[in-house]
């Protein structure tokens, strides 16, 4: 953050959607191959076009610390820099999802932005990178190839934070010779994992980054993959077909059940749930249930005990909670939510859910200290979950031993997770925005709350000086659901940072070409409050975001 500059830098201030800078030219993107910073190898400058960016970009690759791990495999940091010609003197890191290991189009979205809203066309530079390894070097490993390099400690290092750490500072100065001139703004943008990696940089690196903006965050991940034996074991003891257990009609049920029961808490029914704290309170599932063999249009008691343990989340045998439990909401149904939990479309893994194949493999061989060896069929990342012991093996999750000298949980969280402060991140001046679903099956929301409602409690109730949270109803991890789930949550990232205007409601919108909303839900808007705030409904236009109030908070 170069504050002392930034009283000379405001005078240029170039706004979100304005006009070009007065900048240098810069130069020539070919010859950007001989101004590698030391440390790194760039391996392409090209100007180039893209049908997602407005206008030509100079295109730079390159790789960092290329080196060989104690399991014998190549690693290194590989990275992409797009600089477009409308550059508004912004740099984005943005950070990847998932088990990272390939490096996505640099292009700076994140769920809710249209393509025309990419950090990329709103005159940032985007970096992404790899993480420090490569998904494509364990093809012929199966179903667990992509999470191997798990059994480097560097490699784990890398992942969990060190890549950033030593490739943006790197990536900052090719960006500034590039445009021969500095960077005024530098922001990092992410979700899941990519969310969890904004919020460690937040802590380990409070002067990085002026604006971080999250979503759907991976807090405590290594615990939140406890959800995929948890889930696994309680429909196993339903039937062996795991997958058929519960169906499409049961989660729709109970999806039309919060419904029934919590849509009016917010003024108006309109098939989304914006109080959704009052909802827990409400909300009564065993309303659902079936009492006889004819009954019709409700859920078999066993089924029904099988859901409500799954929200319930992962506990040890002394019922004590291991992760957060999981909000009842609407977006049960939701083809995501499915997805995640129960069944996938995807052949090569025999339809098994996400959860039981990417999670299972990354709880295994990521998350676990030692690795635990399972090989990369369904079949043995099934028997992996069925046998995994929530006293015995949640140990490894805070297991340190040589040759890996910190546990997954020290390196993959925050290292004030349970207790946030951000002191010398509000101190440096830095802002985030934080936006969450509320069906989310990947990572609950209710961690997220719990992180705010002690960031908030430190701070003496004034977190949201420095951090504003939002959760979205109906939505899961990612796009979907019947949910209001376009929205533009960079522009107030950008204004609260260059010019200091708090971020205050969101507006969003439903999307026609989103298959799960209602026909009645086409065309609304709805604004998204702050924390602990919600959309109430006041009078005026039931369509239109303009005739709700946030109240609470």
């Amino acid at each position: 953050m170069n504050k002392l500059l930034a009283p000379y830098l405001m005078t240029a201030f170039v706004s979100l959607v304005g006009a070009s800078g007065s900048f240098a030219a810069p130069l020539n993107c070919q010859d950007m191959v001989d101004e590698s910073p030391q440390g790194i190898k760039i391996t392409s400058s090209v100007r180039t076009v893209n049908k997602d960016v407005k206008g030509a970009f100079c295109a730079v690759r390159g790789v960092l610390e290329p080196r060989q791990g104690i399991d014998g495999k190549s690693y290194a940091t590989h990275f992409e820099i797009r600089m477009p010609d409308n550059w508004q003197g912004r740099f984005a890191y943005q950070f990847n999802e998932g088990n990272d290991g390939y490096v996505k189009p640099a292009l700076g979205g994140i769920t809710g932005l249209k393509v025309s809203q990419y950090a990329i066309n709103q005159g940032f530079a985007v970096l992404s990178s790899n993480g420090g390894h490569d998904a494509s070097a364990n093809l012929n490993e199966g179903l667990v190839g992509s999470s191997l390099f798990g059994h480097d400690p560097q490699a784990r290092l890398d992942y969990a934070y060190a890549s950033v750490e030593k490739l943006a500072p790197l990536a900052k100065q090719i960006v500034e010779r590039y445009y021969q001139t500095s960077i005024r703004y530098a922001y990092g943008i992410g979700e899941g994992n990519g969310g969890r990696l904004a919020m460690v940089a937040a802590t380990r690196f409070p002067s990085m980054f002026d604006g971080l903006l999250v979503g759907a965050p991976g807090l405590n991940q290594p615990r939140a993959a406890l959800q995929a034996p948890w889930d696994v074991q309680i429909l196993h003891r339903l039937s062996k077909e795991i997958q058929q257990q519960v169906s499409a009609k049961d989660l729709a049920l109970l999806a039309q059940g919060v419904i029934s029961q919590c849509d009016g808490l917010d003024g108006i029914r309109d098939n989304l749930v914006f109080a959704i704290d009052a909802c827990q309170s409400v909300f009564k599932p065993t309303e659902l249930v079936c009492h006889g063999k004819f009954d019709r249009d409700c859920i078999e008691t066993e089924t029904l005990a099988a859901l409500i343990n799954m929200h319930r989340g992962p506990h040890n045998s002394n019922d004590i909670a291991l992760y957060s439990g999981w909000l009842f909401d609407s977006g049960v149904r939701s083809k995501n939510w499915r997805q995640w939990r129960l069944r996938s479309d995807v052949a090569f893994w025999d339809y098994q859910a996400v959860h039981h194949v990417l999670t299972a493999s990354a709880l295994a061989n990521i998350y676990m200290t030692p690795p635990y060896d399972v090989k990369g069929t369904a079949y043995s990342l099934t028997t992996f979950l069925l046998s995994f012991d929530f006293d015995k093996d949640v140990a490894r999750l805070t297991h340190q031993q040589k040759p890996f000298t910190a546990s997954s949980l020290a390196l993959m969280n925050p290292p004030d997770v349970q207790r946030p402060r951000l002191d010398k991140f509000k101190q440096a001046g830095g802002k985030m925005i934080l936006f969450h679903g509320n069906s989310d099956p990947a990572f609950s929301v209710k961690e997220t709350v719990r992180w705010y409602d002690f960031l908030d409690f430190y701070h003496q109730g004034r977190a949201s000086d420095f951090v504003q949270f939002y959760r979205i109803p109906g939505m899961p991890h990612g796009q979907g659901g019947s949910s209001v789930d376009s929205f533009n949550s960079l522009e107030p990232l950008v204004q609260w940072v260059e010019q200091q205007q708090p971020a205050g409601t969101i507006t969003a919108y439903t999307r026609r070409s989103n298959p799960e909303i209602t026909p009645s839900m086409i065309g609304l808007s709805r604004p998204l409050c702050p924390y602990p705030s919600y959309a109430h409904y006041q009078q005026g236009d039931l369509r239109a975001a303009s005739s709700f109030v946030c109240r609470g908070g």
